[in-house]
């Protein structure tokens, strides 16, 4: 059984009161390793993300990491809500290199009226300065992002019409089509029922596409799953185990804004070695191990 080890048993990364837009809460990061570091991009706010204290702030900050565990970041946000679509700000990015170009798929979420959240894409050469591309999707959407590679000449997109994945296509970034669920939710299981979506964007490995995905149950909250997707058409599914690969255990991951909570935009490849980043209780960020010789369905 595929099972994520803790790095540490204790956030690897806290909010900082002495900066406003990241004073309460930080999770959900996007992070890749490139040239030697881990770099992280993660999800900001400046009150409490519950709503309980009124209209939070997303912003997303910037991180960066020898050994993928401590990390140093910038001062201030690389991402703000300075746009209509993000007026509430940005949220939980996905990353993706693709030649030398860095790719963000991103939540925008406006706060206008209901459902006014869409899946945003940004490009960047340096992890730092960022052009944003605009919406995606033009459709209440969450849970997206690019494959690390095009495949037969496309560009793919996994993304969430709730409650299941999907999976689309684009030549262009801009057009999209052949929309299709590739994963269900499952009723009768307990940590999976209710919706699920994609964690970190796949994992290419000799077996197939390794992805990483979310859960979501009254009783077990949010836990981290494991399938394996055919190299040639991820669209369908080789294998999905039924038990979750990490699931809230820790006190930090089961009491912060959002209980029982373990939810991951990310991994950095390291060798052989998969550091899944993920945000505890909508509060704080923790990493688990996996090494690749242990992705097995059998």
């Amino acid at each position: 059984m595929i099972k994520l080890r803790r790095l540490s048993d204790q956030p690897i990364l806290l909010p900082k009161k002495e900066h406003p837009w990241e004073a309460t809460a930080v999770f959900n990061c996007a992070t890749i390793y490139d040239n030697g570091l881990a770099h992280m991009i993660y999800r900001a706010t400046d009150i409490a993300p519950n709503g309980k204290e009124g209209p939070y702030i997303n912003r997303l900050g910037y991180a960066v990491s020898k050994d993928g565990i401590h990390f140093n970041r910038l001062e201030q946000p690389i991402l703000s809500n300075d746009t209509e679509q993000e007026a509430r700000g940005p949220e939980d990015p996905r990353i993706v290199k693709i030649g030398d170009t860095f790719y963000m798929m991103y939540t925008g979420y406006g706060g206008r009226f209901p459902e006014d959240f869409r899946i945003c894409l940004a490009t960047s050469k340096n992890f730092i300065d960022w052009e944003r591309q605009g919406i995606v999707l033009d459709e209440p959407n969450k849970d997206a992002s690019l494959f690390p590679e095009k495949i037969k000449g496309k560009y793919v997109m996994f993304h969430r019409r709730e409650p299941d994945i999907w999976i689309a296509y684009s030549d262009d970034l801009k057009t999209w089509y052949d929309h299709k669920i590739i994963m269900k939710h499952i009723p009768d299981s307990d940590w999976e029922y209710n919706k699920i979506g994609i964690a970190g964007p796949p994992i290419k490995t000799e077996q197939g596409w390794f992805l990483i995905y979310h859960g979501t149950s009254k009783e077990k909250g949010y836990c981290l799953g494991a399938a394996l997707l055919d190299l040639n058409d991820p669209s369908k599914v080789l294998a999905r185990q039924a038990e979750p690969i990490l699931e809230p255990q820790l006190d930090w991951e089961i009491n912060g804004y959002i209980p029982q909570v373990v939810f991951s935009c990310g991994q950095a490849e390291i060798g052989d070695r998969i550091l899944v980043y993920y945000g505890g209780a909508d509060t704080v960020i923790g990493v688990a191990e996996l090494d690749k010789k242990y992705i097995n369905f059998d």
